[in-house]
């Protein structure tokens, strides 16, 4: 059952994201209208188009909404695998898609302060004439490290994933 709904998802959410449905829909309308004067404005002529509107709508929103968790479950994991293969990553991002919006702002505090400690580490160098490092990390340029400065990132080798 569920892969049979996953594909009629799939299926109406790329129907429903085309311009020829749009246009469809669009040509509806406007027989819908070109019409109220033969039916006299009705109520029933105005029921029609409200009821099929808000039909579709509501079903649309379901059908999208699971398409769209889908898709954000399939980024996460990705994200997730690049972080847990990168030696140098901060593996304590793995995750934080389950943590409550007050966690995930602060975070996102962090992550932009430190952005902006490695842009202005980035400008200082390229002032005093020096090249800019090609990358390095935010960890660089919050200082993190226990030498003299941000480096240039050393490109390291994936780890061999291995099989549960």
């Amino acid at each position: 059952m569920g892969k049979l709904f996953t594909r009629f998802a799939n299926s109406v959410s790329e129907l429903a994201g085309n311009p020829i449905t749009f246009i469809v829909c669009a040509t509806y309308v406007v027989i819908w209208a070109c019409t109220g004067p033969l039916f006299g404005f009705s109520d029933t002529w105005q029921l029609v188009i409200n009821t099929s509107t808000t039909i579709i709508t509501f079903l649309m929103v379901f059908l999208i909404q699971n398409t769209q968790n889908r898709d954000n479950g399939a980024i996460h994991a990705k994200l997730d695998e690049l972080i847990r293969a990168m030696v140098d990553a901060d593996n304590e991002f793995i995750g934080i898609e389950h943590l409550t919006d007050q966690e995930l702002k602060a975070i996102l505090q962090d992550v932009e302060k430190n952005a902006h400690k490695l842009h202005e580490e980035r400008k200082r160098r390229e002032s005093k004439g020096g090249k800019a490092p090609a990358k390095f990390s935010a960890k660089d340029a919050a200082g993190d490290r226990h030498d003299n400065g941000p480096k240039a990132a050393t490109p390291k080798k994936p780890r061999a994933r291995t099989k549960a």
